[in-house]
């Protein structure tokens, strides 16, 4: 057994995303965003495929993902306000790194192990964030669910999927706490 680390286990209890909106510039350079994306790479990867890449948009970019989202929300009837909100997070960010979920068929791995796999990218991406002292937020959202959208705004190419669109950058204020699960509800013990 490795030795505890009270300091890790303090951050991983007390850890909270910074919401996109209020999240301002600096965000990190691009030496930090390799730590970070280098820390999100350790992540568990089953078979060693690398089921996961990313796509790091910057401010410019994000501005012109701000600009096109109208246009391409109306023509997918996405609702003009929630179109208008996503256009502003965009429009307001300072960096993003998508992750893409690339799973390898005939790996000899299900694709489910892989596509999670993606999903534990962006946690650690989101983690080391913080560990940095950035914010950064974890979205999706109506343009990373359509194809069209996915691959104009984020490079997704054929048999891929959008797992997660990681915000980042600095903030002022700590985001509020919020209700947390209750374990007793979601969790069950068995012992024979």
């Amino acid at each position: 057994m490795s030795k505890r680390n009270d300091a890790v286990l303090d951050f991983l209890l007390t850890r909270r995303s910074q919401p996109a909106k209020l999240l301002k510039a600096p965000a990190p350079s691009a030496e930090e965003l390799n730590t970070i994306l280098t820390a999100a790479a350790r992540t568990p990867d089953h078979g060693k495929l690398e089921p996961w890449r990313f796509v790091v948009l910057e401010k410019e970019a994000l501005n012109r993902i701000a600009n096109e989202m109208p246009e391409r929300g109306a023509a997918l009837g996405v609702d003009p306000d929630k179109v208008a909100k996503s256009a502003a997070t965009y429009g307001n960010a300072q960096l993003a790194v998508v992750v893409l979920s690339t799973p390898k068929a005939g790996a000899g791995i299900p694709e489910i192990e892989q596509v999670y796999s993606a999903g534990a990218v962006c946690l650690a991406l989101v983690n080391a964030a913080h560990a940095m002292g950035y914010g950064a937020n974890w979205l999706s959202g109506w343009a990373s669910h359509d194809d069209a959208c996915a691959r104009a705004f984020f490079d997704k190419q054929d048999g891929e999927a959008v797992a997660g669109v990681i915000h980042l950058g600095s903030f002022d204020n700590l985001a509020p706490e919020r209700p947390r699960p209750d374990l007793a509800k979601i969790t069950k013990w068995i012992s024979e």
